[in-house]
């Protein structure tokens, strides 16, 4: 029993050391980052006028960007979110012109993380122009988000 609670002792400690480490922070939700291929931060109100204006329209879906996306919602801390964080960098660079990658950060912005019923992270929304997005939990590989944002949000075949 006294292994037993060492070990879990050293589990925590070492989960904690590995959450507490930083990754470098995105501050790019100024105008025109995400025409630049960058992954734009939201905050609440950001969210409200460029993805879903949930306080007006609380029982119908209604996207109000111009383009589809993907919104991460991460929490700094958090392992899988740091490995996903180079992959969406990447796709939005390559999609640049098609989508837009945003991220919420769920200790920020608790209202909008309860709103979505986000209970784990990384949870991503997929969002097309038009009809309902789709949600996904947990880390994706590269080969997933690409398929999704293709056959989804861009409708290739």
């Amino acid at each position: 029993m006294r292994k037993l609670k060492s070990l879990w002792l050293v589990s925590v400690v070492l989960l904690l050391v590995s959450c507490s480490m930083s990754a470098k922070s995105d501050k790019s939700s100024e105008a025109g980052t995400a025409s630049k291929g960058e992954v734009v931060t939201l905050n609440k109100a950001e969210f409200l006028q460029k993805v879903f204006n949930y306080e007006k329209n609380a029982t119908k879906w209604v996207y109000e960007g111009d383009k589809p996306c993907i919104i991460d919602f991460y929490a700094d801390w958090c392992g899988p979110c740091k490995q996903v964080a180079p992959i969406l960098r990447d796709l939005a660079i390559l999609y640049k012109n098609d989508i837009v990658v945003y991220k919420v950060n769920v200790d920020k912005e608790k209202e909008l993380a309860a709103a979505f019923g986000i209970q784990s992270i990384p949870t991503f929304l997929f969002i097309p122009k038009e009809g309902q997005p789709q949600i996904s939990m947990g880390a994706l590989p590269r080969e997933e988000f690409v398929k999704q944002i293709d056959t989804f949000l861009l409708k290739k075949k």
